[in-house]
């Protein structure tokens, strides 16, 4: 397949055909998200019991380490989504950040579990400051990666094949992330050498489908207009898309969700079901089911629409979390994981239809204003997604210095814990379990509030066509 030439943007493809969407495009778009995947995931999944269990650090402060980078990131990504635009405008590409981004991301990510021997002083500032870097290097990738769609497809049937293989992606990202990682600590030994080897081996990984997804996005021309405005202006002007913010809010409070129980997931496994290595089949079992999931939640979008299928799927999260409760308490280790999988089951949901429907919102918005800037969307949208997953961790290290959890490094290895009051362990389990899902009940009517305006939006649109 010849690329387009580069003398000059051009129009996506509106069809969603293969001829424009072939499964080497596709492929070359969607990789991108094994990288994103494992940096969205590690960190949630691992840091936090790396700070605490590992270096001693305590719970409060370690959450402090989590959230202050990202931030950071929240204040970054609507710059960066202003810089992608303009980079669009001079050279037709978004490729220059993309790249940048590939490159730095694995090194900071090695570097975050990579804290010389020290007090404590030293770790928090170590590992806070090589995941800021961590957070900056992803922000110049993610945000424009996630404005590409927008511009490989003019049409929701492309625009829903685009993100069904960027969520399967994503899902074998985070698969790998969670099932790999903790198993690589292990066999490394655990403590601080295991965590090293383990930020060097995802980090390969990570580098690979990061670079890969640059290289195989060069045909994807932008034209966002040759006039783009500052990220102030930009930012006025997109207030009155009502759309995207309640889609960003539904989105942004499902990531609290999920990040939270992330970041509780070796917790419970260690001081609820007696074994930290089960932190990875845990972590199997709610995002592997995805990978089968996501055709089946993209063919009954189709049948019945997105809106309805988020609903389905965001109250059966909350369902299966809460069953989770009398189950790990229980330690039924059977019940617990099927309750897990059924979550997974419709977390690719909550994935796959949002990112579905965000381009639409962004080609809305160009037929309201006259003024197309998908990085600008994009960037408010990675912000969003990250102070999600940051405050995640972070809300749930909460739970933990409230509920008077210990902090001790441990002797051997990363399997060995410290003993824990009644209390805190009582705290970890609502943490992981009741809390996400609280928060999923919490995003339903900013869904319905989606619903409401986009469906007359889009009958308008018909209407006019």
């Amino acid at each position: 397949m010849t690329p387009p030439p580069s003398n000059g943007p051009q129009k996506p493809q509106t069809d969603g055909t293969e001829q424009g969407l072939g499964r080497g495009r596709l492929f070359g778009y969607g990789v991108g998200s094994v990288g994103t995947g494992v940096f969205s995931a590690v960190p949630g999944l691992l840091l936090l019991y790396y700070l605490t269990d590992v270096l001693a650090v305590p719970a409060a402060i370690a959450g402090a380490v989590l959230v202050a980078p990202k931030i950071w990131d929240v204040l970054l990504n609507p710059l960066v989504g202003a810089a992608s635009d303009r980079e669009a405008v001079r050279t037709g590409r978004r490729t220059r950040l993309l790249l940048a981004g590939a490159v730095a991301l694995p090194v900071a990510f090695a570097l975050m579990f990579a804290v010389p021997a020290g007090g404590t002083g030293f770790a928090v500032a170590w590992a806070g400051g090589a995941f800021l870097l961590a957070a900056t290097a992803f922000a110049c990738f993610q945000v424009p990666y996630v404005a590409l769609p927008a511009e490989m497809a003019g049409d929701q049937r492309g625009r829903t094949r685009i993100m069904s293989w960027r969520v399967v992606c994503l899902t074998a990202g985070i698969l790998v992330a969670g099932g790999l990682a903790p198993a690589v600590v292990d066999l490394a030994g655990g403590g601080r050498a295991g965590y090293a080897v383990m930020g060097v081996a995802v980090g390969a990984v990570m580098a690979a489908a990061l670079v890969g997804a640059t290289l195989g996005t060069r045909w994807v021309t932008s034209s966002p207009g040759k006039h783009q405005l500052g990220p102030v202006a930009a930012f006025r002007m997109a207030r009155g898309n009502r759309p995207f913010f309640a889609l960003l809010a539904a989105f942004v409070t499902q990531a609290l969700g999920v990040a939270v129980m992330l970041a509780g997931a070796p917790y419970v496994a260690a001081h609820r079901l007696g074994d930290y290595s089960l932190t990875s089949l845990m972590f199997v079992c709610l995002v592997g089911p995805s990978l089968l999931a996501v055709p089946a939640w993209s063919r009954l979008a189709r049948a019945y629409g997105h809106v309805r299928c988020y609903v389905a799927a965001t109250l059966g999260f909350g369902l299966a979390a809460l069953g989770m409760v009398p189950a790990i308490a229980a330690r039924s280790l059977a019940v617990t994981l099927a309750l897990t999988a059924l979550a997974g089951v419709c977390y690719a949901a909550l994935q796959l239809l949002p990112l579905s429907l965000l381009p639409d919102t962004v080609h809305a918005d160009t037929a309201r204003t006259g003024q197309a800037q998908a990085g600008a969307f994009t960037g408010l949208w990675t912000a969003g997604e990250t102070a999600g997953l940051a405050l995640g961790p972070g809300l749930f290290a909460a739970v933990l210095a409230l509920s008077g959890f210990t902090s001790a490094a441990a002797t051997q290895a990363a399997t060995q814990a410290a003993v824990q009051t009644e209390p805190a362990l009582t705290g970890m389990l609502l943490g992981f379990t009741a809390l996400p899902a609280a928060l999923m009940l919490l995003s339903l009517p900013l869904i319905s509030w989606y619903g409401r305006l986009a469906v007359p939006r889009a009958e308008a649109q018909k209407e006019t066509a």
